[in-house]
């Protein structure tokens, strides 16, 4: 479970492209991409992904996300806690 104080790495079997202001995420398994589990982040989803850097907590994630979309707390943690339950289950970053 990741906490406010958590902080979040980018899994090392994970290759990353920046398209736009779009993501595109391909995990890696025996040095060989997975096609079948590619992942596209949005713009806001991209946005969290370049905040998670090994260094910011859930917490920081969380407060830069409701100043750069001027949002709310609640709809901010949850919008993240949901983006980072989705990554973990597929191993994308490393809590």
């Amino acid at each position: 479970m990741t906490g406010l104080k958590s902080v979040l790495s980018h899994s090392a079997s994970v290759v990353t492209r920046k398209t736009g202001s779009e993501y595109v995420l391909v995990p890696i398994a025996n040095n060989i991409a997975d096609m079948n589990s590619v992942f596209t982040l949005n713009e806001t989803g991209a946005y969290i992904w370049e905040l998670i850097d090994g260094k910011r907590n859930t917490g920081e994630i969380i407060r830069a996300l409701t100043h750069e979309y001027d949002i709310d707390n609640a709809s901010a943690a949850k919008d993240v806690f949901l983006f980072l339950e989705n990554m973990s289950n597929y191993l994308i970053i490393n809590i």
